[in-house]
């Protein structure tokens, strides 16, 4: 009896695991992380595509592009190598520059019924027309509301009549975990309604894409195309939008969290454009050699280098030296962190600062006041418009963040949507060596040279860009 009876037991023992494997948490159990939404393998992801496919498009666009007839014209002229000059001249003749259609593909998704329509920034720039291809085939033409250059988020909407649009839920990328299963929804390829499966693979990803990173990184395939569209957990609800992959890589995409997004998109429907906060102060990383030098046994938190005189930080008594370790009652592990946190931040706001100073925590009340252009670089002239960049000093942290070598010159900061800078290829860590042939060394030296650009004349920019030095003409109409 005593056998039989533990055989039994034992059967009964396998039963109920083999039950609670195939099951998942019962109901009524709860798991540590309440967050979870699924524990097992799904079955299948059929549900889930055919529920979201109504609510992601496909986006073409059509920019033009002007190419030189002569490439060489600008690069000779009076007292420069006329012999040459006159020889490309002789061989290309008078031949007019030319516009070109150059066409891409993107992915977005509606966000409500009116016709809103959430993508990368980087699918429709530049764009004089843009196309909205929907799952039932329907097509419209669209026009971008508001944009937002360094998070890469854009808001554009169907201009057309239209009706029974699907709008799709927007999650919270806060509560994501990693391991999550996930789905990326786009048009990779121009492959419409395509439907691919991974996981979170982490987050709060730092990628050097601007100062705002915070990226979900997933193995679910993203392929050109898919920028803009959604990533998708298992509620059929978007936490992230599809936007980069590495390179080479494998299993290896990242997603702009959709929280950024939610925050930003009332702005970009009012405004067209999102407004920053702003604090005033310049920030660095702390390493652990600075940590030593500072006497402090962490690295985490984002160490005050400078403060703006008479900004909102100096007005609350952030100094110089103080470590913040706390902004709005969310912890600071790095200066991406409070990058990230004061922009979100509405201006106007007042907010909790904690500091570490002289090894004691210190807490501050500080106004949060709205980022300008001419905070953030005080020297942007009416060349620096014309042309359509801006530029700062190489400093320590632009050198971090651009991977920077060189110490003189000035680094582009910034270039204008649609400038000449734009049309002629420069970039955002692109260092300027000279002007018309005039040596550049720090930015007194720039705005020397570029107080001399006259409108109507090529200007020629030597070019440091990573290892490469090139010469760029550009056009200043």
């Amino acid at each position: 009896m005593k056998r039989r009876f533990n055989r039994r037991f034992l059967i009964s023992v396998c039963v109920m695991t083999l039950v609670i494997m195939v099951a998942g948490t019962p109901a009524g159990c709860s798991s540590k992380k309440e967050t979870v939404e699924v524990v097992g393998y799904p079955q299948s992801f059929v549900e889930l595509a055919e529920k979201v496919k109504p609510s992601v498009v496909n986006i073409s666009t059509t920019k033009t592009v002007r190419m030189p007839g002569n490439p060489f014209r600008h690069f000779f002229g009076p007292g420069r190598d006329e012999q040459f000059g006159d020889f490309f001249g002789r061989f290309f003749g008078d031949v007019p520059d030319r516009e070109l259609k150059q066409k891409s593909l993107g992915s977005g998704f509606i966000i409500d019924k009116d016709g809103y329509i959430v993508t990368n920034n980087h699918v429709v720039e530049g764009a004089d027309e843009i196309k909205v291809k929907l799952s039932d085939g329907r097509e419209f033409k669209a026009k971008v509301i508001g944009r937002d250059r360094k998070t890469d988020i854009a808001l554009i909407k169907i201009s057309s009549t239209f009706e029974n649009l699907q709008a799709l839920p927007l999650g919270d990328s806060d509560s994501v975990l990693v391991g999550q299963w996930v789905l990326a929804v786009g048009n990779p390829f121009g492959l419409g309604n395509t439907v691919t499966q991974g996981i979170i693979s982490a987050t709060g990803r730092v990628i050097g894409a601007g100062p705002y990173d915070n990226f979900l990184q997933t193995d679910a395939p993203i392929n050109p195309g898919n920028s803009g569209g959604p990533l998708i957990n298992l509620k059929g609800e978007a936490i992230g939008i599809c936007t980069a992959i590495v390179a080479g890589g494998q299993g290896i995409g990242f997603a702009i969290p959709i929280n950024m997004a939610k925050s930003m998109v009332p702005q970009l429907k009012e405004k067209g454009k999102f407004v920053r906060g702003w604090i005033g102060v310049s920030i660095q990383t702390i390493t652990p050699e600075i940590a030593q030098g500072l006497g402090v046994k962490e690295t985490t938190g984002a160490l005050v280098a400078d403060v703006v005189p008479d900004g909102p930080a100096a007005a609350a008594g952030v100094t110089r030296g103080d470590i913040i370790i706390s902004f709005n009652g969310k912890d600071i592990k790095n200066i991406s962190d409070l990058s990230r946190l004061v922009a979100e931040t509405p201006v106007g706001k007042t907010v909790s600062v904690k500091v570490m100073r002289s090894g004691k925590e210190v807490e501050l009340r500080l106004t949060v006041a709205e980022m300008a252009e001419d905070k953030i670089i005080a020297r942007k002239g009416t060349a620096e418009k014309d042309l359509g960049i801006v530029v700062d000093e190489i400093t320590p942290r632009l050198r971090s963040q651009y991977g920077l070598r060189d110490r003189k010159g000035v680094v582009i900061v910034e270039v204008v949507s649609g400038s000449a800078a734009d049309m002629a290829g420069l970039q955002p860590g692109d260092v300027v060596k000279e002007v018309n042939r005039k040596a550049i060394g720090n930015i007194g030296d720039y705005e020397k040279a570029a107080a001399k650009i006259q409108k109507g004349k090529p200007v020629l920019l030597l070019i440091k860009r990573g290892d490469q030095t090139m010469y760029v003409t550009i056009e200043v109409s």
